[in-house]
């Protein structure tokens, strides 16, 4: 009939792009699936071996691809536990600058940093990727210089920012300014301890945290 509209049928080209648009997704999901799985396969063998020991040929079998593969995504060993680092441990170095900035009493910000290191750390494979870097750091200076820069410069310096406030208000003695260390020594002991010694005598490391701050800021908070 004369009056009726034909249906446009939509191009050939519009077809092609939907495709090609679905297909990049896919190949990006399954892309990112995985270097996730070659980064947990590579903390397994570092965990169980260290680093000199390990060998890219067990992290692919490991994570279920071929050797090749990890270099799609890694440049060689040191690289992939590099990121391994980067990966774990940066977004939780955010988090702690960000509590630093944050105009809240310090023995309360202590008590979240606490709270916080238990929860992302302590009780999640995060934990071995530091007690990785205590026994490998001395060994492969590269890798120590990477964590050093990487995550403890940045902790220590909101840690002591926020240190040097606290003194100024007078809620810290002015000498752990210097010392942005010891807030975070509980934290490494419970590492070192769980890894050695949990098997035979199992540690509180949540009421021992507690304790460290009773006892850095319990005084001046009394008077």
């Amino acid at each position: 009939m004369a009056g009726r509209r034909k249906t446009a049928k939509p191009s050939a080209r519009k077809s092609t792009r939907r495709i090609e648009i679905i297909g990049d997704s896919e190949r990006d999901t399954r892309g990112a699936a995985r270097r996730e799985a070659i980064l947990a396969a590579a903390l397994d063998e570092f965990s169980a071996s260290g680093f000199e020991a390990t060998r890219l040929d067990d992290v692919a079998k490991r994570a279920g691809v071929a050797k090749g593969t990890i270099y799609l995504y890694f440049r060689d060993k040191e690289a992939l536990f590099q990121e391994l680092i980067r990966e774990m441990l940066t977004p939780l170095v955010g988090t702690i600058e960000a509590m630093g900035e944050a105009d809240l009493p310090l023995p309360k910000i202590a008590e979240h940093i606490a709270d916080l290191f238990m929860r992302e750390v302590y009780e999640t494979r995060r934990k071995d990727v530091v007690r990785l870097m205590i026994s490998e750091g001395r060994r492969f200076p590269k890798l120590a210089e990477f964590y050093y820069r990487e995550v403890l410069s940045r902790i220590i310096a909101a840690v002591r920012a926020l240190l040097a406030r606290a003194a100024a208000r007078g809620e810290v003695a002015p000498g752990l300014v210097e010392f942005p260390q010891l807030i975070a020594a509980p934290g490494l002991m419970a590492i070192i301890w769980n890894g050695l010694f949990e098997r035979y005598d199992p540690l509180d490391v949540r009421a021992m945290m507690q304790t460290h701050v009773e006892l850095l800021f319990g005084a001046r908070r009394e008077s």
